[in-house]
């Protein structure tokens, strides 16, 4: 296994009076081998982490040497001990250094290969880069250490090893800065990956196989971290080999934060929290490995009354809320929760009448009476099949016409009929048939091979993203090659022919296992995670996945859907990306995302039944506006975010308001952007408010941030300017009517926001209608003026 230093697996402390010390003793077996020391003192019943504010002294320099950050590495064979003092206590512990004069060789695998990856020097960046960088290529991560080694010792004419004389070798006179380098200095001079490159050059530069230095897994420690403001942690990697050894390789793992806001981590797993509270997750990689270090950071000192709570949502969240120290806001008042409602639901704004009968409603149940209402509406069935169509990319560029319009019809019958989400998705798996007839068989022939289908449906419909395991393994993810030529094999049958009456015929026989690309061994079909897949009862391989997929016990499937659904309402996943489901990116609220899916299943899968359960739970209900506890917080839903509105969603939102209907080339006046199927509709506005060409089936296609060419586009439209000033159009009505100046402003402010007008509002809008040359005028610019609102192009 190359360079080691073993210690004791179950990592027991040395303890003090007041402080622990990990490990309580360390052995050392090789001259490049390093041991990193944990200290931490308990305070109010939570475990500090001191290990950069402690000092350490070695008995013996000669033997042993430690650095301020806690790190021990060895000098010569011998046993000494380090003393660690925090000012208080001080605790000693032996350090054992043995093969330090005759070490065992070092790994490829388990040394070198780990120094290029922490250096970046394999990173898609780097030479990990299809093509390389300036002649020298890496496989990304080091997915192919055969082609890496090549690469090293016999490409570029020998020149980047050299055995007989390893400090002339490129590899490291580039590295270390000795040799010009458009990466910059990659190793310190003379330093500890120096010594060790330089020792597996002179050793002759072998390759000494895969399996001699596999490894079963690595742990991250500290697991779970509760921190506060000002804390730092040092963590600590370890790698436990087949044989059951197991060694410190902190120096050489790599560690990400999800999270930054809330906590960061530097190159040498040094966590340092912000002042946002909330929880991150640090992912730590080695050598294909992962393992996650949870990091939660509570605010101090925060009384917290526990709201009422309407559902099970409520009780899960105000938990996690609690425990972070984060109060949540009031409820939102009855016209903003009215106009959310009607925007995230239905996609289109409540009418004036819609808003006056809410208001003026004394029932304590017609929030409820309302979510009924809106999931029952035509609306409801519309604004789902916009998104599938975005999701399940109905791409008349790919399709045809014909074909775009059948997969549309067959969406908006599947949402009108409220086909349960198991159904739904195993009509898309198992897809078969023309593509102009209606049906979903329009998704084979976007997705035109095997490989391209099960990326699609791992992504749509279980969360994982296995792209990257088609050429790697998964850098954040337990997937390699294996699995995803494994979950491809169930599409190994489907293929495309001419229909014959016109027209793509989408059928599935027969298929066989994949082979591995690099040793074009057989894969047996699998599913992620389960066992090889038998197909004696069925000739469609796919239906034997979709079995899988579906069954109420799938660890991704109604998780998957639960977190779509929670993001649309929420502007946010329980787990972002929201399609990014691994034990590597965990839930903001693990407990409410596993709730859901639960009642989901429980429903079976009535995703109108979990939305229903959603929307009536107060923390959906909760206003905007924040409070001091809560005002950094953005991922716990303490209180509603403001949500920019779709492209199509806000276009019928301006024709609505101005009661003057955008045009569209071809298509019937009065036909509703959200309706349209055809994405390659030319459309300016479409195209600056982020409307997606749908090439992706990530959600993330459709734009989400605002942007200058938004602002200024609504600002000096000629369009909306004439759909403002139409003849016929709701401000010429009343601007010609006898209405009072007063009844004007409070009509505008209902049509467009969704209220009336505070009396500050109301006495400006007075001012316009006083300073105009005439009321023509005034209303209009009032008009113009509610459309530039933020309140209007956002949903809050």
């Amino acid at each position: 296994m190359g360079a080691v230093c073993v210690c004791i697996p179950a990592m027991p402390v040395c303890q003090a009076v007041g402080i622990s010390v990990t490990p309580t003793s360390i052995v050392l077996t090789a001259p490049e081998a390093s041991q990193q020391v944990l200290v931490t003192r308990n305070v109010a019943d939570r475990a500090v982490d001191l290990t950069r504010q402690a000092t350490y002294e070695s008995a013996d320099r000669s033997i042993a040497l430690v650095s301020a950050n806690g790190r021990v590495r060895p000098v010569g064979a011998g046993t000494t001990e380090i003393r660690i003092s925090d000012g208080l206590d001080t605790v000693r512990v032996v350090v054992d250094t043995r093969g330090i004069a005759d070490p065992s060789p070092v790994s490829f695998h388990a040394d070198i290969l780990p120094i290029l990856s922490k250096a970046g020097c394999n990173s898609a960046g780097c030479h990990g880069k299809a093509e390389g960088q300036n002649g020298f290529k890496l496989s990304v991560f080091g997915f192919d250490p055969v082609a890496d080694h090549r690469a090293l010792v016999r490409e570029g004419r020998g020149r980047r090893v050299l055995v007989t004389a390893p400090a002339h070798s490129l590899l490291l006179r580039k590295a270390s800065g000795d040799a010009p380098h458009g990466g910059g200095v990659k190793v310190e001079p003379g330093g500890r990956w120096y010594r060790q490159i330089a020792r597996w050059i002179a050793e002759g530069a072998h390759y000494e196989g895969e399996s001699a230095a596999a490894i079963q897994h690595i742990v991250a420690e500290p697991r779970d971290i509760v921190m506060a403001i000002g804390d730092t942690q040092q963590l600590r990697v370890m790698a436990t080999d087949l044989a059951g050894e197991t060694r410190c390789v902190t120096a050489e793992a790599e560690f990400y934060s999800n999270m930054e806001d809330v906590a960061a981590v530097d190159p040498d797993g040094l966590i340092a929290v912000t002042g946002v509270p909330g929880e991150a997750a640090i992912l730590v990689r080695y050598r294909g490995h992962v393992a996650v270090t949870r990091v939660m950071l509570p605010q101090a000192d925060v009384e917290f009354p526990r709201p009422p709570e309407n559902n099970f949502i409520d009780r899960l969240v105000w938990d996690k809320l609690q425990q972070l120290g984060i109060r949540p806001s009031d409820l939102a008042d009855d016209a903003t929760y009215l106009r959310r409602i009607y925007l995230d639901v239905t996609g289109r704004l409540p009418t004036v009448e819609d808003v006056r009968h809410f208001l003026d409603d004394p029932a304590t149940d017609k929030r409820a009476r309302l979510v009924d209402e809106l999931l029952d509406r035509d609306e409801y069935a519309d604004y789902q099949v916009l998104r599938w169509s975005d999701i399940l990319r109905v791409d008349k560029s790919e399709l045809t016409p014909q074909g775009a319009v059948a997969m549309t019809r067959w969406l908006r019958q599947q949402f009108q009929q409220n086909t349960p989400y198991d159904q739904f998705a195993r009509q898309v798996v198992v897809a078969q048939g023309n593509v102009f007839e209606e049906g979903p068989a329009g998704f084979y022939q976007v997705h035109a091979d095997g490989k391209s289908m099960a990326r699609a449906i791992s992504q749509v419909f279980l969360g994982v993203r296995i792209e990257c395991a088609q050429c790697h393994h998964h850098p954040f993810e337990k997937w390699g090659e294996r699995d995803y030529f494994a979950f491809a094999g169930f599409f190994s049958g489907v293929r495309g022919a001419n229909g014959p009456t016109g027209g793509h015929k989408i059928v599935s026989r027969g298929g066989a296992a994949l082979k591995h690309p690099r040793t074009d061994e057989e894969v047996a079909t699998a599913a992620l995670g389960a066992p090889p897949a038998t197909f004696a009862d069925t000739d469609d391989r796919r239906q034997v996945l979709a079995d899988w997929m579906t069954a109420p016990d799938n660890p991704f499937f109604a998780r998957m859907i639960a977190n779509r659904t929670w993001a649309h309402y929420f502007a946010r996943g329980l787990v972002e990306p929201l399609d990014d489901l691994r034990d590597t990116n965990p839930a903001s609220n693990e407990p409410l995302l596993g709730a859901l899916a639960r009642h989901l299943v429980a429903a079976d899968f009535d995703v109108k039944s979990l939305t229903r359960t959603i929307l009536n739970s107060r923390v959906y209900q909760l206003s905007s506006a924040s409070n001091a506890s809560n005002q950094l917080d953005g991922q716990n839903f303490s209180h509603a975010a403001w949500k920019t509105v779709p492209a199509e969603v806000l276009l019928d939102a301006i024709s609505q308001v101005t009661d003057v209907s955008a045009d569209f080339n071809g298509w019937p006046r009065g036909y509703r952007a959200m309706r349209i199927w055809d994405n390659l509709m030319p459309s300016y506005f479409f195209r600056v408010f982020g409307r997606p060409a749908r090439v992706s089936v990530c959600e993330c296609e459709r734009g989400s941030e605002p942007t200058m060419a938004q602002a200024l586009h609504l600002m000096n439209s000629p369009e909306l300017m004439l759909q403002i000033s139409h003849r016929d159009g709701l401000t010429r009505r009343l601007s010609d009517s006898d209405r009072s100046a007063d009844e004007i402003v409070d009509l505008l402010y209902l049509t467009a926001v969704s209220r009336f007008p505070s009396d500050q509002e109301k006495n400006l809008m007075r001012q316009a209608f006083q300073e105009s040359i005439d009321r023509r005028t005034a209303t209009e610019d009032i008009m113009w003026t509610l459309l530039n609102t933020r309140e209007f192009v956002y949903n809050h």
